[in-house]
């Protein structure tokens, strides 16, 4: 019985890609080791909490990556978007804020707050890529366009009345790349910039003062360094104080005064830990991930997969860049965090879930395709 039980969980794994898994392992390991090291200033709850995550996550991921997410997707693809569209209006009447951010929702049988735009970067990947390879041939057509724009467009639009306009910036860009995968003709995008560069100054006019201020010392917090700059400037002397090799996994004091040391700043905490070494060994392994996400883009047996994990490298890709940007003082601080290693119950799963799909894309490329998608994926080869 033991046997058996061993032999079916081996099968389970074996489906795994091995570049993603030892990525993902790697960024939880550094995250497990920078919170333990912190525990002290953060609270004994953290850790367990991270690891309870990561365990839990990493169960989610192996059951998706065993399940052929083109099922997921045919089926599921119009209740991800209406439970989406659902999850969204519930957090805007219900949900709990956090400055000035709509951003979590909490319920009487659960001990922790849960942040619903988390697990719909995954959602609204999926049913957008699924929507994009029914039209597929049809895409520069304005009301097949219109469609596909609403579809992303209702999401977006509601996260912003969130106030969460950092998250809705990375929804807007995983969106982009996947239009532009799809095949969308050049002048829509180039179309898009000029509109946005005529709107803009009408944007910033506005703007409240205290608006501009917050994004004028975004890109540079030398600005105003005892106030909107004052955590960036924090984050940028963690990480130097860090030197080459860190001040030990129990060293360091610069993050304990540092705001959001163990979520949106957890890079800055890590790199005074372990030093510039351990901050390139965080970098490196995201990097390895986003090349590897797209290269099973490219590698899909159907348009709809592939879609779908561009989509996915891009949403990790865009906060990667935007996280570490925020850290090193050098983008404005907008809440995004850095995926597998900032604590968060919400952020860790939702993580997992989003490279199980992955792993499900990658492991059925080599399956036949079904007699639908075959279709649609030829009719986008003759387009």
């Amino acid at each position: 019985m033991l046997g058996r039980v061993i032999r079916f969980c081996i099968k389970r794994l074996m489906v795994l890609d091995g570049v993603l898994l030892a990525c993902t392992t790697i960024l939880s390991l550094m995250s497990i080791l920078t919170l333990w090291g912190g525990s002290e200033v953060f609270g004994e709850k953290i850790l367990p909490m991270q690891i309870a995550a990561t365990v839990v996550g990493f169960a989610v991921m192996v059951v998706l990556a065993n399940i052929d997410y083109r099922v997921i997707a045919r089926r599921l693809s119009p209740y991800l978007l209406l439970g989406s569209v659902a999850l969204l209006v519930v957090l805007l009447l219900t949900g709990k804020s956090e400055g000035t951010n709509r951003s979590w929702l909490y319920f009487s049988f659960l001990p922790f707050g849960i942040q619903p735009s988390e697990f719909i970067k995954t959602a609204l990947a999926v049913s957008f890529g699924y929507h994009l390879s029914r039209a597929a041939g049809r895409i520069d057509r304005p009301m097949t366009l219109l469609g596909l724009l609403i579809h992303a467009g209702v999401i977006i639009l509601l996260i912003l009345m969130t106030g969460d306009l950092g998250v809705a910036l990375i929804f807007l860009g995983f969106v982009a790349v996947m239009l532009f995968c799809a095949g969308l003709n050049k002048w829509y995008f180039l179309g898009s910039l000029v509109v946005a560069a005529a709107v803009l100054p009408l944007v910033w006019g506005t703007l409240e003062d205290y608006q501009r201020q917050r994004l004028l010392v975004g890109f540079s917090p030398e600005i105003d360094p005892l106030g909107y700059g004052y955590q960036p400037l924090l984050s940028r002397d963690a990480i130097m104080a860090g030197g080459f090799f860190g001040q030990g996994l129990n060293g360091g004091d610069a993050y304990e005064i540092l705001p959001a040391a163990h979520t949106d700043f957890i890079y800055a905490t890590a790199c005074e830990k372990f030093g510039f070494f351990g901050g390139f060994i965080i970098l490196a392994a995201l990097l390895v991930l986003v090349v590897r996400v797209f290269i099973i883009a490219y590698r899909a047996d159907c348009s709809m997969g592939g879609y779908i994990a561009a989509g996915l490298g891009a949403c990790m890709m865009l906060q990667t860049i935007e996280n570490v940007g925020m850290c090193l003082a050098l983008l404005p601080v907008i809440g995004i965090t850095l995926p597998f290693v900032s604590y968060g119950g919400s952020s860790v799963l939702a993580i997992y879930m989003m490279v199980g799909i992955l792993h499900s894309i990658h492991a059925h490329r080599e399956k036949p395709m079904t007699f639908y998608t075959s279709r649609r994926k030829n009719a986008q080869d003759l387009s």
